[in-house]
């Protein structure tokens, strides 16, 4: 059990140093929301291919193969620049399976400098837009500053939702208030 705690630490340590590299370089050169753009746009590609999935997360590719596959990815992607640049230097340093821990650990870099809080909001089905943003407007007036908010989804929650913010959750699930009433009911019998 230490063993998979220590790994991973291990992966959140490089990520965190090349997360922050790569933030330095992105404001140098003024690219901190084109970076951004860039990381999301291959963190969608990694949410819904699981080839690409497996060529970050697999020790049986070598280096030369994982910089060939990500060139030829970034390139059908249209990803270019610091960030195609950074995704290849990563490649080339077989450190891929980190990198879904560095784009996270960028956008709270940006997030922090541009003075923005994240949310991570856990709901039954998908939300619309409108609704997204009015959830996004809550949390705004509750922060008192602009919220990042990224949308869960789990049907196991029933209706409802979860809402974690900073150090700060709030749960509204369904399913956690019949979990209460189930165990009122019992006290009570």
């Amino acid at each position: 059990m230490a063993e998979g705690g220590s790994q991973g630490t291990l992966v959140s340590g490089v990520a965190q140093r090349y997360a922050t590299a790569l933030f330095e370089l992105a404001e140098e050169t003024g690219a901190i929301d084109t970076v951004a753009a860039a990381l999301d746009s291959f963190n969608g590609l990694l949410a819904e291919n699981a080839d690409l999935t497996r060529l970050i997360e697999s020790p049986a590719f070598t280096a030369e193969e994982q910089v060939a596959a990500i060139k030829a990815v970034l390139d059908k992607a249209g990803i270019t620049g610091v960030a195609a640049n950074f995704i290849g230097l990563v490649a080339s340093k077989r450190r891929l399976f980190a990198l879904p821990g560095m784009i996270t650990a960028y956008k709270r870099l940006v997030a922090e400098a541009k003075g923005i809080v994240s949310a991570e909001v856990t709901v039954a089905e998908q939300p619309t837009a409108k609704r997204v943003d009015e959830i996004r407007a809550a949390l705004k007036g509750v922060a008192g500053k602009d919220v990042d908010v990224s949308i869960k989804v789990d049907p196991a929650l029933i209706g409802g939702l979860i809402v974690k913010m900073g150090s700060r959750m709030v749960d509204a699930s369904l399913k956690t208030k019949l979990n209460s009433i189930r165990l009122a009911m019992k006290e009570v019998g």
